[in-house]
């Protein structure tokens, strides 16, 4: 039988090749939300984010997930990850150039 998989990758009949990253995406909404109150991210939250779109939850994992955040800004977080996608090199160019508007006008931004 195929196995189900939602949107962030939470697989229901074997392990998701990044096991993390569901982590790292409920945590990311969890710290939305409480960036309105100014409340922190809990194990509960993130729980309740994954149960939402069925995914299996590692107890052990999503507390290794907790220990490596805690007490450190998302933003740095978010930051030195992206840092580190820029060593995977790319592939493909850039988005083409937007054509000029008619009439030689520039197009509004």
């Amino acid at each position: 039988s195929k196995a189900t998989v939602s949107v962030l990758n939470c697989p229901t009949a074997h392990t998701p090749r990044f096991p993390k990253m569901k982590y790292v995406a409920a945590f990311l909404l969890a710290r939305l939300a409480a960036a309105e109150t100014g409340a922190e991210v809990n194990a509960a939250q993130i729980k309740q984010i994954l149960a939402s779109v069925d995914c299996k939850i590692d107890e052990d994992r999503l507390s290794e997930f907790l220990a490596e955040v805690e007490g450190k800004d998302v933003n740095e977080l978010i930051a030195n990850g992206t840092a580190k996608f820029a060593s995977f090199g790319g592939g493909g160019g850039g988005a083409a150039a937007p054509a000029a508007a008619a009439g030689g006008a520039a197009a509004p931004a």
